[in-house]
């Protein structure tokens, strides 16, 4: 029993996977290749963005695993049997306790070192990507905006990040406005400064004082874009992408560090502990439902749908319970409530399994 758990643990939590991967991945490749960044950018963030999406599954896969083989065990009279031969609900239960105990390990390994690992790599190359002022603001065919008064067009942008037939609009000083059109253009970078470096242009200055029109043709011509395609990027760590471990001894240190709230950081704490204990609540429950549902030749399909709307409802309650704790930390206990909720549940229905008639007599009564 608990080999075919594994089995189709790993089944489920590939698709699971899969849907929510091709679901990010379809985001994060319009927003990556449409600003110019090439496939092996895009395959790098989805990679990094895999480990935060299989801690995410995870309850869910195992959830899955423990429903679909207990009602392929019972279908098959293989519990049955089992139970005909004096093995109680309690004993059964073993192999997805067992089964549990390695699926919250998985999560415990993932969310406390694997996931903020993989998201502050993610964090240092979504920078890096942000400091491309090529691929960021020019966009070969569209008029873009990379500062307020400010238009840039590019007809084309060639491999080697040669900019063909430019047009620069600078329309931030009211009473002067001046359009630059060059044939080529090159973005140069010296240090901290940026520049658009103009090749065989024209350059055109209105006044609105006089009326009139200056124009000038240059050979060369150099314009600071310093401030428009520098961006700044968040050189403040995100508490996401700090260790379990690292929290736990760096407590004083991290407010002012990821200039986050005590209560934030509180909340990622007890949420990244409770998560382990949420996997192996979901696997027990799915296990306890489909154990303690009577035989009837329709299938369990009802219990199956109400203990997966049960589920989602404390996966949410989840989330729901994270801005209180946010607001005031010492309300950090409720992180557990959907855990302990998912328990009491799953040893409720495992007890009534054991000892139905004792529950019936007590209903009648």
């Amino acid at each position: 029993m608990l080999s075919q758990l594994l089995l189709f643990f790993g089944f489920f939590g590939l698709v699971l996977v899969a849907v929510f991967w091709i679901s990010r991945a379809v985001r994060l490749f319009d927003r990556l290749i449409a600003d110019g960044q090439s496939t092996l950018v895009f395959l790098e963030f989805t990679a990094l963005g895999l480990p935060r999406i299989i801690l995410l599954v995870l309850p869910l896969a195992s959830f899955a695993a423990a429903v679909y083989v207990t009602n392929r065990l019972r279908n098959e009279s293989e519990l049955t049997v089992m139970q005909a031969t004096g093995s109680s609900p309690w004993r059964l239960m073993r192999p997805v306790f067992a089964f549990s105990v390695i699926v919250a390990t998985a999560v415990a390994i993932l969310g406390h070192q694997l996931v903020p690992t993989a998201m502050e790599r993610l964090q240092i190359r979504e920078n890096e990507v942000s400091q491309d002022a090529t691929a960021r603001f020019l966009t070969e065919g569209t008029f873009v905006h990379p500062s307020e008064g400010v238009t840039l067009y590019t007809r084309e942008i060639d491999e080697d990040g040669v900019l063909k037939d430019v047009f620069l609009s600078d329309r931030r000083n009211r009473t002067s406005r001046i359009i630059y059109t060059a044939a080529d253009a090159y973005i140069v970078r010296d240090g901290s400064a940026l520049s658009l470096l103009m090749v065989d242009g024209l350059a055109q200055r209105y006044s609105s004082k006089d009326r009139r029109i200056a124009t000038s043709i240059f050979q060369d011509f150099s314009y600071d874009i310093s401030n428009m395609l520098n961006r700044q990027t968040d050189t403040s760590r995100r508490i996401r992408t700090v260790p379990t471990w690292e929290i736990l001894t760096r407590w004083d240190d991290l407010p002012d560090e990821t200039e986050q709230s005590v209560g934030f950081i509180t909340e990622e704490l007890h949420a990244r502990i409770a998560q382990p204990f949420f996997a192996m609540a979901t696997a027990l429950f799915g296990f306890a439902v489909l154990i303690s549902s009577g035989f009837t030749r329709f299938g369990s399909w009802r219990e199956i749908v109400a203990a997966f709307a049960l589920l989602l409802l404390l996966d949410s309650l989840r989330a729901a319970l994270s801005d209180p704790i946010r607001d005031t930390p010492e309300m950090w206990p409720l992180a557990y409530i959907p855990t302990v909720a998912g328990f009491i549940l799953a040893f409720a229905l495992l007890g009534y399994s054991s000892r139905p008639s004792r529950f019936r007599r007590r209903v009648h009564a």
